[in-house]
């Protein structure tokens, strides 16, 4: 089933100079970037996004960490995305995170993890939703996808 999916460079991945990388990766396995963009996520924008968290003791520091500088918030699209992103950025914990994912490669600290993606095709719709106006998602006939799906 062809799906979308939230994926966010965190503030860790753009001060590390991760964002080509992470983009390279999700691409190269075949998904398609259907929207694109920087920016300064706002505490109440981080507390919409977080909601199911809050209360939490970790809450106020997930809000204090992803407002701490630039995010790079991208769509993107394809054969069970949702999955497919989850398994490229492996566990939430790096020390857990299998070599070869984004995590596993990339990250040593479960706070400091570069990445965040959609969990589910439901949660990806509302995240999307948070981050982008319909205008700014462009869908578009992409020629190489006969050379990545039947």
């Amino acid at each position: 089933m062809i799906q979308r999916t939230l994926v966010l460079v965190k503030p860790d991945g753009v001060q590390r100079g991760l964002i080509g990388e992470i983009v390279r990766r999700l691409e190269g396995r075949g998904l398609k970037l259907m929207a694109l963009k920087m920016i300064r996520i706002t505490p109440e924008l981080a507390g919409r996004h977080y909601a199911e968290h809050k209360g939490k003791p970790f809450f106020d520091g997930l809000v204090k960490f992803i407002t701490s500088g630039p995010v790079v918030a991208t769509i993107w699209e394809g054969r069970e995305a949702v999955t497919v992103v989850r398994t490229l950025m492996g566990s939430t914990d790096p020390l857990k995170a299998a070599p070869g994912t984004i995590r596993g490669d990339l990250a040593l600290d479960l706070g400091m993890n570069l990445i965040h993606g959609s969990d589910s095709p439901q949660r990806a719709e509302v995240e999307i939703g948070l981050f982008f106006k319909p205008d700014e998602i462009h869908d578009y006939v992409r020629t190489a996808d006969r050379w990545i799906v039947e």
